[in-house]
């Protein structure tokens, strides 16, 4: 596990504190604006940062996202080259945990104990896959915790009771919440069955609990943080750097974190 962000999540909930985690592919939408968005998004009170591994095939994520996914990639954007941008990042001053979100293959490709070395040497804190279940991920689990490295599985509303306890057996740090049935993207409002979703995972664990997917905006976050410990935000920061002026981009997403998180 990673001790890092199991212990920044234990001390902001004794504090009463929620969290903010925004998301970006990496190399999107140029392999140079990676590093200064990370610094960006902590100035701007993130918490905790989710970095995007571009895939051919990112099957959860919306239309915002997979563009994303394909700019990067047509770049030649690789999980290699997204360790890269965390050891840079962390060379110039990032503090706050980094998690890769994404597929499994782009790890697997590379071999999980080289996945797992190369990312705990660039400074990473550990993995959100979304197509790799606990069950069969028992190779990589070891190469996690060889590493420090924790690994976060999703629960979903259509997860049952007995799995969410299985996810929640695996999990070290925290739960990610998918608040919706369907893919990433920017939505109105938040599913009306939220409080009741969150309340059957608490039944089930006393992890930390990461809320996502449709969350887009400061009213969001806030209502997330009524029910969970943070909230996670992710096709709104991509759409916020499209918007952006091309020398602006991190400027930019420094005010979009200021504004949503409040921090």
């Amino acid at each position: 596990m990673s001790q890092r962000l199991r212990e920044l999540f234990e001390e902001r909930r004794a504090a009463g504190q929620p969290m903010f985690i925004p998301y970006v592919t990496a190399g999107y939408p140029r392999p140079e604006d990676c590093v200064p968005i990370l610094l960006a998004m902590e100035a701007g009170g993130a918490d905790v940062i989710e970095i995007g591994v571009p895939f051919s095939d990112p099957l959860a994520d919306g239309a915002t996202v997979q563009h994303a996914n394909e700019v990067a990639l047509a770049q030649g954007i690789t999980y290699r080259d997204c360790c890269r941008f965390v050891k840079e990042a962390r060379a110039r001053g990032l503090r706050a945990p980094v998690l890769f979100m994404g597929y499994y293959n782009p790890m697997l490709a590379l071999g999980d104990d080289e996945a797992a070395r190369i990312a705990a040497e660039a400074g990473a804190d550990g993995f959100i896959i979304v197509d790799l279940p606990p069950e069969e991920a028992g190779s990589f689990l070891e190469a996690c915790h060889k590493y420090d490295l924790s690994f976060v599985p999703l629960v979903a509303p259509t997860t049952t009771d007995a799995r969410i306890a299985q996810l929640a057996a695996v999990a070290d740090a925290f739960l990610y919440c998918v608040s919706v049935t369907g893919v990433t993207g920017q939505r109105g409002s938040l599913a009306d069955d939220l409080p009741s979703f969150i309340a059957r995972i608490r039944e089930h664990t006393s992890l930390p609990l990461a809320v996502g997917f449709g969350v887009s905006t400061r009213a969001h976050v806030e209502a997330v943080w009524k029910l969970a410990d943070a909230a996670v935000i992710g096709s709104a920061i991509i759409s916020t750097i499209d918007a952006a002026e091309e020398n602006r981009r991190a400027e930019r997403i420094r005010e979009f974190v200021e504004d949503v998180s409040g921090h």
